[in-house]
């Protein structure tokens, strides 16, 4: 079973005062290459997103994104004395002047008093990352495992259509093949017409030279070795695409082969037929290699 290098996964969580979010999605590449776009201030963990998405990924040109943001809670908060102090001598100040002019005053909670600008504010915050790294490593295998599911199942959809191209070109060269017989029978009756009036219009000539040279051409025309390889390569892409693993290379090889015997049946064609299925041939292995270029 295959998988594709195009793929994507998103994750949200939540610990140790942060909550994050990950965006991790890929497109095809011949290498592996890794982009990341990280918050600063967290020790460590640009080497360990690296050996971790390597270790999981070969091809593919990959991008990482996380945000990081620190959640609000009661530690993270903190009284200003200095506010509070200046704040409350303000309230005895008003007090003392509202019985002065003999005024009566709602009472004041302490939640007024917090409500007031500058009496709490935010903590300072720590310096320490050891626990939201050991969070998003904890964090981490999971969106690797949905970003794989993703791919995997890709890769199905994908084998499903390379599988049906293959069974096309293993149709064409049966084809090929059978085009090929009734062209040599064709092609026999010619020569040896052909060879009849050379040597009824001609003295001097050998027969047996002219007959060698007509053979040699018979040779050349022949497409039973790349017939034969053409069957080989069919049978070794559905090996490759029931293979598990990184297959992509090989079937990108493979497609190289394909499309060379596929150039050399047209170029020893000799028959209107057996020229237009070299072409489809040709057409066939060129929309599967474009689908294979996709392949892990």
């Amino acid at each position: 079973m295959v998988n594709s290098m195009t793929g994507f996964a998103a994750r949200k969580g939540a610990a140790a005062g942060f909550d994050w979010a990950w965006d991790l999605r890929s497109v095809n590449g011949k290498g592996f290459d890794l982009r990341l776009k990280l918050p600063e201030g967290i020790d460590g963990l640009e080497p360990l997103l690296r050996a971790e998405l390597a270790q999981a990924f070969q091809r593919g040109n990959l991008s990482l994104g996380l945000r990081v943001n620190r959640t609000a809670s009661a530690d993270s908060l903190r009284i200003n004395e200095a506010a509070l102090a200046s704040v409350l001598q303000a309230l005895h100040r008003v007090e003392d002047a509202a019985l002065s002019a003999d005024l009566r005053l709602a009472p004041i909670t302490a939640a007024d008093l917090l409500a007031l600008r500058g009496v709490l504010e935010a903590g300072s915050v720590e310096d320490d990352s050891a626990p939201i790294l050991k969070a998003l490593s904890a964090d981490l295998p999971a969106l690797i495992a949905a970003f794989q599911a993703m791919r995997a199942a890709e890769g199905a959809a994908l084998g499903t259509v390379i599988a049906a191209q293959i069974d096309r070109i293993a149709a064409l060269t049966e084809a090929a093949a059978r085009q090929a017989g009734t062209r040599r029978d064709q092609m026999a009756r010619t020569l040896r017409e052909n060879l009849a009036r050379v040597l009824d219009a001609s003295d001097g000539i050998d027969p047996a030279r002219v007959a060698q040279e007509l053979a040699l051409l018979v040779v050349k025309a022949d497409i039973t070795e790349e017939l034969d390889r053409l069957r080989a390569h069919v049978a070794a892409a559905r090996a490759l695409l029931a293979e598990a693993g990184q297959v992509g290379r090989k079937l990108d090889f493979l497609m190289q082969e394909f499309m060379r015997e596929a150039n050399t049946l047209c170029s020893k064609a000799g028959a209107v037929e057996l020229t237009r299925i070299g072409l489809d041939l040709k057409v066939v292995i060129d929309q599967m290699r474009e689908q294979v270029q996709n392949v892990e």
